[in-house]
């Protein structure tokens, strides 16, 4: 999809990877960009049409499709990262997780797929799809099921010619990821990457080496991650 004349509509646009979105989508020439939070004060990104929006909210949701009836590319950036546990883990948090990374990117693009023929979706996931961290269950799980998600809609959106990406990655420097001692990439190298592969029609954008190494190594045995998960990504 050219980005160029576009009408983009970002969640979570208000910080990190989200407001590197909106600045990056305007600087290639969109024509239009919503950039929408659930706090639509904290948006501060020059040339962006502000919009509130809590994506676990069907009346917020609804609200959105509204007002930005013209979109034709959706940027699904919009998360939730609680650090729950499985099994001990808040109950709350765990669903809160859910609730955002895969229950509110589908209602997104439920509501948005009428006027999504011809444009496309980019969701924003994780190298989380593919492998597990001590305290990382629930993000990981809905990470996971947020792939899928990301894969089964392109099937089902293929006939209206609706375009699909899902762009992974290991941690970008943002607000998300502070407690976390690991590598971790600037969001402008992320989004960019995101944004070259959008435009370059890919299924999926692996934007940097844990992405990389994590996928490739989905076929081999599990214990070469678990041993040491943080190894690969320090690798």
């Amino acid at each position: 999809m050219h980005i160029s004349g576009a009408i983009a509509l970002v969640t979570g646009a208000n910080r990190g990877l989200g407001r590197q979105f909106a600045t990056q989508l305007l600087e290639r020439g969109a024509t239009k960009v919503y950039a929408t939070a659930r706090r639509p004060e904290l948006v501060d990104t020059p040339g962006v049409e502000v919009l509130p929006l809590d994506i676990t909210d069907p009346a917020s949701v609804a609200a959105a499709v509204a007002a930005a009836g013209d979109v034709n590319l959706l940027v699904n950036n919009a998360g939730a990262a609680l650090g729950a546990g499985l099994v001990t883990g808040d109950l709350d948090q765990l669903h809160r997780e859910m609730d955002t990374n895969y229950w509110g990117t589908l209602s997104m693009i439920r509501a948005f797929a009428p006027q999504l023929a011809g444009g496309a979706i980019l969701n924003v996931l994780s190298v989380l799809s593919w492998i597990g961290f001590q305290g990382s269950g629930g993000y990981a799980a809905s990470k996971s099921a947020q792939w899928a998600l990301t894969n089964g809609v392109r099937l089902e959106l293929a006939d209206q010619g609706t375009q699909v990406t899902g762009l992974h990655l290991g941690a970008a420097d943002t607000d998300m990821t502070a407690g976390y001692d690991v590598p971790k990439a600037h969001p402008a190298v992320i989004v960019k990457a995101g944004l070259d592969g959008l435009e370059a029609g890919h299924w999926e954008v692996l934007a940097d080496e844990w992405s990389r190494v994590a996928k490739a190594g989905l076929s081999g045995d599990p214990r070469a991650y678990y041993s040491d998960p943080y190894d690969l990504l320090r690798s």
